[in-house]
């Protein structure tokens, strides 16, 4: 596959990722469904506030997405200088995708912020590990304690899958980003061969 093809099947498949990640982090501000909550942050678990599934996963990616779509077209962007400024978008991509996998997985390991059987909004799988007789193993492989949340109802399923699609959409969004700076640095040496088609380089 010449560099042209694969830039412009990248910048295709980085905006439907783009767009799943700025949903997911959007559903994890109405735990549930429900809209009271986002009108008090501080019961929202942090993570979702840092935004890493809309700025991170999403906007971050999709300005690269559409410079990487554009390299791979008939046109000023499908040439060397095109394929060097990919480099840079792409790695724009990268520090995004990055941020928004850190932070989900931050929010994964450490749990919601939930109304626990005290009352108390705190989150409980973080700071109440030997109440809970945790350990250090972690709420995520011990389901038989994710009643302790008592409001929202179920916000750590709610919480557990979003913040997992937002791990396996940025992990793939990294993948391709690094995969698209190996390939505009080929395509800055080589040229594109759609470029060679459509005329002398």
């Amino acid at each position: 596959m010449c560099t042209g093809k694969c830039a412009s099947c990248i910048g295709v498949s980085l905006y439907p990722l783009a767009l799943l990640c700025i949903v997911a982090n959007l559903f994890l501000f109405f735990p549930n469904l429900e809209v009271e909550y986002v009108q008090h942050t501080n019961q929202l678990t942090p993570e979702i506030l840092y935004l890493g599934g809309i700025i991170g996963g999403g906007v971050l990616v999709l300005f690269p997405a559409i410079h990487i779509h554009a390299t791979g077209k008939r046109g000023c962007c499908a040439n060397r200088c095109g394929m060097f400024l990919s480099i840079l978008f792409a790695a724009m991509g990268v520090v995004g995708s990055g941020y928004c996998l850190i932070t989900s997985a931050v929010g994964l390991v450490n749990g919601p912020t939930c109304q626990d059987a005290t009352g108390n909004w705190t989150r409980p799988f973080s700071v109440n590990l030997e109440e809970l007789e945790l350990n250090d193993d972690g709420y995520l492989f011990h389901p038989e304690v994710w009643d302790w949340c008592k409001t929202p109802n179920k916000v750590v399923v709610f919480n557990v899958v979003l913040f997992a699609l937002l791990i396996f959409f940025s992990s793939i969004e990294l993948v391709l980003c690094l995969a698209q700076m190996i390939n505009g640095l080929i395509g800055c040496i080589c040229g594109t061969c759609r470029k060679r088609r459509a005329g002398p380089v």
